[in-house]
């Protein structure tokens, strides 16, 4: 946990610069937000005032929108513009995650306590999924997150986590820097027995990536079920599960 506000009256206007928590929100309680990032693409028709991105938020126009809580993520926001929202006097609630825990908490923390709503039959559905999650994976992978350069999960990471939990072992764990840059022929050194390419933030496809990496099997996953945290963690089990049996099968 970061930093926050904890809930101090009655919550009606709700600017979410997290496309994850802006989901968790919208089908919690969707009359909530008034502005989202052009970024927040879930759920899809979405009705709220775009704010720029997570990176470059429209700060002034967050401002006039006058919410009564700003949702915001130590890692997907600058610390910078949170804090000239808060000087204008808006209380901002931070959320860290990088953990499946942490997620489920700070999931709750953000829409009972921040939010003043009921706690969603979605949130105990998605803890479900994942005490049920299958583990048998057994793979060693490099999970590249960027390309021109690489960037790979290192350390301390959500996504991490979830594979982990999914019987996937990050070759860069241990690494000590958490998105570290690491040379393609080092990728390729034969420590890792499958490579995982998510479809953000860069947008892996299956000619756009996989090629790179012409001994390991390549799984394509969804960006939005391995680094978001929100309604599709039910389904994420499933869903990652399935496209890492495939990849090595």
């Amino acid at each position: 946990m970061v930093s926050t506000g904890t809930g101090t009256g009655t919550v009606r206007r709700v600017v979410s610069l997290v496309p994850s928590l802006t989901e968790a929100v919208a089908v919690t309680e969707p009359g909530l937000l008034a502005g989202v990032t052009d970024w927040c693409s879930h759920p899809p028709g979405l009705e709220a005032i775009r704010v720029r991105g997570t990176k470059n938020p429209d700060v002034p126009a967050i401002i006039d929108l006058a919410p009564d809580l700003v949702l915001a993520n130590e890692e997907e926001n600058r610390a910078p513009d949170l804090d000239v929202l808060r000087a204008a006097g808006l209380r901002v609630l931070v959320t860290e995650v990088r953990t499946l825990p942490q997620a489920f908490s700070e999931l709750e923390r953000v829409l009972v306590e921040g939010c003043g709503l009921t706690r969603p039959a979605w949130l105990d559905e998605a803890e479900d999924a994942w005490r049920a999650a299958r583990t048998e994976c057994g793979a060693a992978a490099v999970v590249p997150v960027w390309r021109r350069p690489w960037m790979v999960l290192g350390r301390d990471t959500f996504a991490g986590d979830l594979l982990a939990r999914l019987g996937v072992r990050n070759v860069y764990a241990g690494h000590a820097e958490r998105y570290p840059r690491v040379p393609l022929p080092e990728l390729n050194d034969g420590r890792a027995d499958l490579v995982v390419l998510p479809d953000e933030p860069y947008r892996f496809t299956p000619e756009d990536g996989p090629e790179a990496f012409p001994a390991l099997p390549a799984a394509l996953v969804s960006g939005r079920h391995l680094t978001w945290y929100g309604p599709s963690l039910s389904e994420a089990p499933e869903v990652l599960g399935r496209a890492l049996r495939a990849a090595l099968r």
